[in-house]
């Protein structure tokens, strides 16, 4: 195996300087860097989801604009950049922004003084920030005799973290006051570069800058940020070996699982190469494990304002229709629970035909991360009863000890919640089978619901590394456990998967007909 020792992978950094004067492995984006600050439009707009390698992109730019070349040697951009010009950059960085327009424009008051400090600008005591932004663009162009170019990142965190509350029309109003300043200086502005994840389009940067132009779905920039199978084989065959030893998998084992995990993702119509989420992805190469790393790091905090029954609507999310016009133009806060998670990263692009994208999960990373988020809306219980009996459950499942995991699966449904509208609509047998599944979901097992075959329509299927779980429910007052298992055998349900190597296990289950959770449970031999 190729050593290692001395490689260092940038989990969690976004400073490019740092990767490259400290000796972190980079994957090469400089020549799309390149494409975009020479040959692309003047505004863009990047939408990508969290975690997904938008700072250390706007840090790169940063540092190619400045005309850092020392940090850039070895790279593509090397054979495209010929005369490296020093221009002034501005950038701001709105996740430090909060949440109200006090924060924001405390945060904006502090940017600009330091920038004001660099160009020696002394601004009135009455100067409003739209005064103060134009004044360090034009300053920046006169002492320099360059364009300035204007870098900003996470433009719409104050934005997501005020939405619905009493602060969010504060918020706005600093966008519109500052920001229409991009547009009025326009002959001093070279490039403006804006990144985001969701898209608010009446109400910040879009309505003042109409001209700004979205490459969120242009194929040449699919790759922008993430990894591709390509770079992986380029950059990370070393970790790749590392990994399969440290788990006892081969490579290929290794590779296909990273890739079930945090592949998956679609940015373009016209470019459906796979990409994988890079903080997850490097994170697990760099510890050699697989984790859900991007939900740990907080991808769910903003779900329940954008996304409402969430817990009865997964398996629509996974196979749903969204327009062209919609998903590529709309603003989030009207456009539907699917732009709000496409956009966010827990959807992507399936297909697109005749001006309809379908959308999907990504990955079991962020389908592992949904189903845990809505597990205890649907159980009643609180997140901290649920992850113990969950871990529990996921042990016992494993291992085959049967009545271990039915003990703790009857403990995480003791009750059947009739709360949610669509929840009561369904039939109580329908909701035992939507709160089963997500369960087996939620601790990232394999799971079919309603799997038909040529005898009938199984209701649950669970796949394990070792065994494959045939489950059929049945409430009490319809014959409970016994017809449920009877049904097992007369209909052959587990004859279709006998001829894998893992172990076929039936379990008819028997639920209370009143929602008062499992009663009983029988294995079929």
């Amino acid at each position: 195996m190729t050593d290692i020792n001395n490689r260092k992978l940038p989990a969690g950094i976004q400073s490019f300087k740092a990767i490259r004067e400290e000796g972190y492995l980079y994957v090469d984006k400089s020549d799309i860097i390149w494409n975009l600050a020479n040959r692309g439009k003047k505004y863009n707009y990047l939408s990508r989801p969290r975690r997904f390698g938008k700072s250390i992109l706007v840090d790169t730019l940063q540092m190619y604009l400045e005309g850092r070349r020392e940090l850039f040697e070895g790279l593509k951009i090397m054979q495209l950049e010929k005369e490296w010009k020093q221009y002034p950059v501005i950038r701001l960085d709105l996740s430090r922004g909060g949440a109200n327009s006090e924060t924001l424009r405390s945060y904006l008051d502090i940017r600009f003084g330091e920038y004001e400090n660099k160009y020696g600008i002394t601004p009135k005591a009455t100067a409003q920030l739209a005064d103060r932004f134009n004044a360090i663009i034009t300053t920046a162009y006169e002492q320099t005799g360059l364009k300035v170019a204007i870098l900003i990142d996470e433009y719409d965190a104050p934005l997501q973290h005020s939405w619905k509350t009493p602060e969010h029309d504060g918020c706005t109003e600093v966008y519109r006051e500052v920001f229409a300043i991009l547009k009025a200086d326009d002959e001093y502005e070279r490039l403006v570069f804006i990144t985001g994840i969701t898209k608010f389009t009446q109400i910040s940067l879009f309505s003042v800058l109409n001209n700004l132009t979205n490459i969120s779905f242009l194929p040449e920039y699919t790759t922008i940020c993430g990894i591709t199978e390509k770079e992986i084989g380029e950059n990370f065959k070393p970790e790749l070996e590392r990994m399969a030893i440290q788990n006892k998998w081969t490579v290929q084992e290794t590779h296909d699982r990273l890739k079930d995990y945090y592949d998956g993702y679609h940015f373009s119509a016209d470019n459906m190469v796979d990409i994988y989420n890079p903080f997850s992805l490097i994170n697990a190469l760099d510890l050699s494990k697989l984790s859900n790393f991007w939900a740990a790091s907080g991808a769910t905090s903003l779900l329940p304002k954008f996304v409402d029954d969430l817990d009865v609507s997964l398996e629509y999310f996974d196979h749903c229709y969204i327009d062209s016009t919609t998903l590529e133009t709309c603003d989030v806060s009207d456009g539907g629970a699917e732009l709000f998670l496409y956009q966010s990263g827990y959807l992507t692009i399936k297909e697109y035909e005749d001006g309809v994208y379908t959308l999907g999960f990504p990955n079991e990373e962020v389908k592992q991360a949904l189903y845990k988020l809505v597990v205890p809306a649907l159980t009643l219980r609180t997140r901290s009863q649920v992850v113990s009996t969950q871990s529990l459950l996921l042990k016992m499942i494993q291992n085959a000890k049967i009545d271990e995991s039915m003990k703790a699966l009857k403990a995480l449904i003791a009750d059947v919640p009739y709360s949610n509208k669509k929840l009561a609509s369904m039939d109580m047998e329908e909701r035992y089978r939507l709160i089963i599944s997500t369960i087996f979901n939620a601790i990232g097992l394999k799971v079919e619901v309603e799997k038909m075959i040529a005898t009938g329509r199984i209701d649950i299927i669970v796949q394990t590394s070792r065994y494959i779980y045939v489950l059929e429910l049945k409430l009490r007052n319809n014959g409970g456990k016994e017809a449920a298992s009877q049904q097992i055998l007369s209909r052959q349900y587990m004859e279709p998967f006998k001829a894998d190597k893992r172990q076929v296990i039936g379990l008819g289950i028997e639920l209370d007909e009143d929602g008062k959770g499992l009663l009983d449970w029988k294995k079929v031999e």
